[in-house]
């Protein structure tokens, strides 16, 4: 955790650091919200309940990252129960997850929304329980909110944006784009495209067409760039991807179509198969959020608030205690130092048999 993560709790968590039980973990369905017996009341020895609401399982950061951090760090500050629900880009999944984990006595909710606006009702109710909320990830568009950990999002889409627009004048193969976006239900999505916009808005690239991809679905973002392949065919110079899944569908599209030249394609999440797609020459660059200090500093300010602990933070947005964390953009050119180097991912990782020739070409070894 860094220095400035810690600075957001005003009394110290450490006396909570040394005890290492391992906290139950337990699957939220709707209509099952936990497994025999009752979830432990709260002392200040430790104990008690967090709900962890993620929102789906499409991008796969949330299952192979946010997750398991989360349960970590959880796991050594105490003896706490974490009730897990992802709701699989389903708002009426999420509003049963969060009504089990309330009904089951959580004493903290820490969601990442699947619809930000449809999530307000999930706070409301938290709120008429004094169940304090975790913003996680995305901000939810209503209701008390206790606290809003993420990264600086619109700041993704200018990184994106920055490189993209630098790589598709370089490569020289025309100035016509198109932009997929991501779900409309998303918050963080509209904060990611208007970054981009910032950038291409001012670049002299022209937008062919631009889509939001509903449930951030790399198969509906895959039917779209086909469908304006068919259009456009050999104009496409590039592919503004929101991030790695829609990034893998616009790259499945393109080979379908044969493109030739490959157009310039960008991503988010430094995902596996993104990194490996940079590495192979089919995808440009992708966004790198260290996503184990969000998950730490989540699962830090969780219990904090479960003990009844005051907790600051570097900023607010409208009036809730802030952290935004800083992305970075990874290209080949800097994969090793940043991915590689923080052990996010190994070269191992990365460079399977079949990448071995284009990782050792890239210095990558």
């Amino acid at each position: 955790m860094t220095g400035s993560g810690r600075e957001v709790l005003r009394k110290s968590a450490g006396r909570l650091a040394g005890i290492t039980t391992i906290a139950a973990v337990v699957a939220l369905a709707p209509g099952c919200a936990t497994g025999p017996g009752s979830p432990p009341e709260s002392t200040d020895e430790g104990g008690g309940t967090i709900a962890l609401l993620l929102p789906e399982s499409k991008t796969a950061r949330y299952e192979t990252f946010d997750r398991p951090l989360f349960e970590a760090r959880i796991s050594e500050l105490g003896d706490y129960e974490v009730l897990y629900g992802n709701a699989d880009q389903d708002a009426a999944k999420q509003q049963q997850q969060a009504e089990s984990a309330l009904t089951a006595g959580a004493d903290v909710l820490v969601l990442d929304p699947v619809d930000a606006n449809a999530a307000v009702s999930i706070v409301n109710s938290a709120n008429v329980r004094g169940v304090p909320v975790i913003s996680y990830d995305r901000l939810i568009a209503g209701g008390k909110l206790d606290y809003y950990i993420s990264f600086d999002n619109e700041k993704v889409g200018v990184l994106q944006a920055t490189a993209f627009v630098d790589a598709v004048r370089e490569a020289g193969e025309g100035d016509a784009i198109l932009m997929v976006n991501g779900s409309p239900t998303d918050s963080n999505a509209a904060l990611f495209r208007r970054g981009a916009h910032s950038v291409i808005d001012d670049s002299g690239l022209r937008v062919l067409a631009e889509y939001d991809t509903p449930d951030w679905s790399p198969d509906k973002a895959q039917d779209w760039v086909a469908g304006q392949i068919a259009q456009y065919d050999d104009d496409i110079a590039g592919i503004y991807a929101a991030n790695d899944g829609t990034a893998g569908g616009a790259v499945a599209a393109l080979k379908a179509a044969n493109a030739d030249p490959f157009p310039i394609v960008t991503g988010q999440d430094a995902e596996l198969a993104a990194l490996q797609r940079i590495v192979a020459g089919d995808q440009h660059m992708t966004v790198y959020k260290a996503i184990k200090p969000q998950a730490e500093l989540a699962a830090e300010v969780a219990v904090a608030l479960l003990h009844g602990e005051e907790v600051t933070a570097p900023m607010d947005i409208g009036g809730v205690p802030t952290t935004l964390l800083e992305p970075v953009a990874v290209t080949l050119d800097n994969l090793l130092d940043t991915v590689v180097a923080d052990g996010f991912w190994t070269i191992d990782d990365i460079c399977t048999p079949a990448l071995a020739d284009a990782c050792e070409a890239a210095g990558i070894r």
